[in-house]
């Protein structure tokens, strides 16, 4: 009788362990992936994408979940504290280091394919690396410029630049915005993007203290903002803003029609308003390097990128989700869907819009060739972003220049103090 039950408890475990091995196979190779809610055509395509991985092979399924934009960092965080993240996880691109410190992303080094890493645009590569390090990729990047409108620039008597090489300066575009104020019956020429909110002041902005040679913090060691972030040369190119403002040259843009309707002649803006700003103006619109305010003309990068988290049970399938999403055809239908600058080198030599001769050749020139600036790389970053537009908002509404930075530089070091200079908690070598 003993033998016999004993038989029948081995033969029931052996069960449960068969079992309990499958659903765990099966779990491994279900990548959850977390997205954010963005524009619909964004959301479409990626569902689109999803369901073409999973139907290209047996082994892998993807399941995505989307957040709401508005919430979708203080979700993940929440996510990350219950120990609750998915495998695969898109994020703003600057936030990396922030999740890299905390714990919650693992290294791709080993995982991505050297052909795939070598197509890559390297602003895609320099804002993925923390630590030496590629934590993120992603299938798209940005743009930034000055989108005008020829005819009334050329009735200014205004030049219109070639490249970034070719920028306006500082003292330029000062008499070029006189010009166009006096032959314009509100004064209003240009616009800022002012009824955007959050990301859009730092990324859209930081490139005119970094023209002249300031910055958010010293990258040396990302150790303090104070003396760069609020240096002579910061401080005069953000009072030279504050004048466009106080001298009623900037529209305040509520209805996003500054363009559109031909109340300015100059927008300062990113990729995504080039379908609707050229539907508009037509074979008017052109497209211009910001003004160099000392040492040449800089500009933005970086956007929503991937990444795998710690709690993935198979890090490789999930790579193989990644890979697929940086095939050229599936860059180019992220790309024709959200309008970005496509994310491999690939894909924009085969781009009627990037690609050499394209209308918007000149933001994937800049990214190709180093004139675009990370935003910080450090864990930092999330306060860095947030003092910054504080200050930018205080500067528009006419608080001092200097006091505003000073204010802000003070802030970030205070955080970075509070942090203990978040010292790198990576201990293991880039490679699984």
């Amino acid at each position: 009788m003993i033998v016999k039950k004993w038989r029948w408890l081995s033969l029931l475990t052996a069960l449960l362990l068969l079992v309990s091995g499958c659903q765990e196979t099966d779990f491994q190779n279900t990548i959850q992936v977390w997205a954010h809610s963005g524009p619909q055509a964004e959301r479409q395509t990626i569902e689109r994408q999803v369901k073409s991985f999973n139907a290209s092979q047996e082994d892998i399924t993807v399941e995505l979940k989307f957040l709401p934009e508005g919430s979708y960092n203080s979700q993940v965080q929440a996510a990350a504290i219950s120990g609750d993240l998915p495998d695969v996880l898109e994020f703003d691109g600057p936030f990396v280091y922030n999740y890299v410190w905390q714990g919650n992303l693992i290294p791709l080094d080993g995982l991505l394919a050297p052909e795939l890493r070598q197509d890559l645009l390297p602003s895609i590569i320099e804002q993925g690396t923390y630590h030496d390090c590629l934590y993120s990729v992603g299938t798209f990047d940005s743009g930034l410029g000055l989108y005008g409108n020829r005819s009334k620039l050329q009735a200014a008597g205004a030049r219109i630049p070639q490249g970034n090489e070719d920028a306006w300066t500082a003292a330029e575009f000062e008499e070029i915005l006189a010009t166009l104020a006096q032959q314009d019956p509100d004064g209003q020429i240009l616009d800022l993007k002012l009824n955007y909110r959050g990301e859009w002041f730092t990324y859209g902005f930081s490139p005119i203290i970094q023209s002249p040679g300031g910055d958010l913090i010293n990258r040396s060691d990302y150790q303090s903002a104070d003396g760069v972030l609020n240096s002579k040369p910061a401080v005069a190119a953000m009072q030279e803003l504050q004048s466009w403002l106080q001298r009623g040259y900037v529209d305040p843009n509520i209805d996003d029609a500054a363009f559109t309707e031909g109340r300015v002649a100059l927008s300062w803006a990113a990729h995504p308003v080039y379908q609707n700003y050229f539907e508009a103006v037509g074979d008017d619109l052109v497209l211009l390097p910001l003004p160099n305010f000392g040492k040449g003309s800089k500009t933005g990068q970086g956007s929503w990128n991937w990444g795998i988290t710690n709690k993935s049970l198979n890090p490789k399938a999930a790579m193989q989700f990644l890979e697929f999403l940086l095939h050229t055809d599936e860059v180019l239908a992220m790309s024709n869907a959200n309008g970005a600058v496509p994310g491999t080198q690939s894909a924009i030599a085969k781009s009627p819009l990037y690609s050499e001769g394209g209308p918007l050749r000149l933001f994937s020139s800049q990214l190709l060739t180093g004139k675009s600036i990370p935003r910080p790389q450090t864990p930092a970053y999330p306060v860095i972003t947030s003092v910054f537009q504080e200050a930018f908002a205080d500067i528009r509404h006419g608080t001092d220049v200097e006091t505003a930075l000073n204010r802000a530089a003070a802030a970030i070091d205070e955080d970075i103090q509070d942090n203990e200079g978040y010292p790198s908690v990576i201990t293991s070598t880039c490679q699984l």
